[in-house]
């Protein structure tokens, strides 16, 4: 799940008035959903987003900082579009200061193994555009630029495997609404 609405780009920044009322939305959506566990990443923006329905079901939040935002550059970079745009096309592209597309992407990855290897078999994951694309990517390569402009604040989308197949399944939730 990408988080939603928010006042800024910084670890702490809040909801906007929008992205509260979005988090009451996706509780909603959520009360038809069964959850057993909530990982979140570790930004206010992301736990702000869960919380409402947190609070509803009962369940922690459990933070996870690999599901914190990519930082694409320590520099300010006023090109960032199309620098981003390249990093998608080259996964080992890494800026001053950032990370490259591969190893956000093994990062985010390996918190969604995790939770394969957990006996929970429902767990919502919070995180960011960014990571969250790369994340789909690693179980379907078709995931990339365009994909994440087309993301939403919030955004949901359902990653599922057929055990012992090896097949994956990713289908986009909130867009169905």
């Amino acid at each position: 799940m990408r988080h939603c609405k928010a006042a800024g780009q910084e670890p702490e920044a809040p909801l906007t008035a929008e992205g509260l009322r979005q988090a009451e939305q996706l509780a909603d959506f959520f009360a038809e959903q069964k959850v057993d566990r909530i990982v979140s990443s570790p930004f206010e923006r992301a736990i702000a987003s869960i919380r409402p329905y947190a609070a509803r079901i009962g369940i922690a939040i459990e933070t996870d900082g690999r599901l914190g935002e990519r930082v694409l550059s320590a520099e300010p970079l006023p090109d960032w579009m199309e620098r981003l745009r390249a990093s998608f096309a080259d996964l080992d592209r890494r800026l001053p200061g950032g990370e490259s597309s591969r190893e956000a992407m093994e990062r985010g990855a390996g918190v969604i193994e995790d939770c394969r290897r957990r006996p929970e078999t429902n767990t919502v994951v919070v995180t960011h555009g960014n990571l969250m694309t790369l994340i789909l990517r690693a179980y379907d390569d078709h995931y990339g630029y365009e994909e994440w402009k087309s993301l939403t604040n919030p955004d949901v989308y359902e990653l599922c495997w057929t055990e012992g197949a090896g097949e994956t399944s990713i289908r986009r939730l909130w867009g169905e609404r």
